[in-house]
């Protein structure tokens, strides 16, 4: 490349920068603008338990049923019930919702190959994200406890974000509640192991930050004697 070339490569990258910066610019007004809806609508529903897990689980496996009788339970002791809005595990809990005529809440994701929300969520409380980092500030700061149950990666993307803010302090403590114990048993004794006997990457504590259950009454009573020690309120 001889030197006009590059100036002239150059004077392109400086212009095509600068649109990037005027783009990203404008861009903070979409962000703001989900952060006020999600504020706006979420501020007013009242005490509810974020209910995350696969998309990709069918209404015939014994998971779907579980969250959908998770769900339900938790709105028969006053709680609404949020999810990703989607099909699968959410879907179940929407429904478990729906079902307990509690507050059934969804927190739909703009995807290419999926998401339409499910049509179990109340037509009031449907908010469409363009931005999972939004969503997932609304999905933490509004729940008074988390149950997560089977999923792929954006489960233990959810699961491991709500851990962390724990740990470091920025949230205060809530029931993390893992529904699956032969799911999630292998990832908890590489944590155990790995993290924190050979590497020393996190402390003995942190394994008190979530609890691993089988069945919907354990969950519910995890949640209920939690609430007997201390208030309802937003995280943050």
């Amino acid at each position: 490349m001889n030197r006009e070339e590059k100036k002239i490569r150059r004077a392109f990258d400086q212009k095509s920068w600068n649109e990037i910066k005027t783009k990203d610019s404008w861009q903070i007004f979409k962000i703001m603008s989900e952060f006020v809806e999600g504020f706006d609508t979420m501020g007013k529903i009242g005490p509810c338990v974020s209910i995350f897990g696969s998309a990709r689980t069918t209404e015939e496996n014994p998971y779907y049923k579980l969250a959908e009788e998770i769900a339900y339970k938790l709105t028969q002791n006053g709680y609404g019930v949020i999810t990703g809005g989607g099909p699968g595990i959410m879907e179940a809990a929407n429904r478990g919702a729906k079902r307990g005529e509690g507050k059934s809440v969804g927190l739909n994701i703009e995807l290419p190959f999926e998401q339409s929300a499910n049509p179990y969520i109340d037509s009031d409380k449907l908010i469409n994200f363009d931005y999972f980092f939004v969503r997932k500030v609304m999905f933490i700061k509004y729940a008074q406890g988390f149950i997560v149950l089977p999923g792929g990666v954006g489960t233990l993307d959810e699961l491991f974000e709500a851990i962390t803010l724990i740990q470091t302090k920025k949230i205060g403590k809530i029931p993390i509640i893992l529904v699956g114990k032969s799911f999630w048993e292998g990832l908890i004794d590489w944590i155990k192991k790995t993290m924190l006997s050979k590497e020393k990457n996190i402390s003995p504590e942190d394994l008190e930050l979530f609890s691993v259950v089988d069945t919907s009454d354990e969950a519910l009573t995890t949640i209920n004697d939690f609430y007997t020690k201390y208030g309802l309120k937003p995280n943050f």
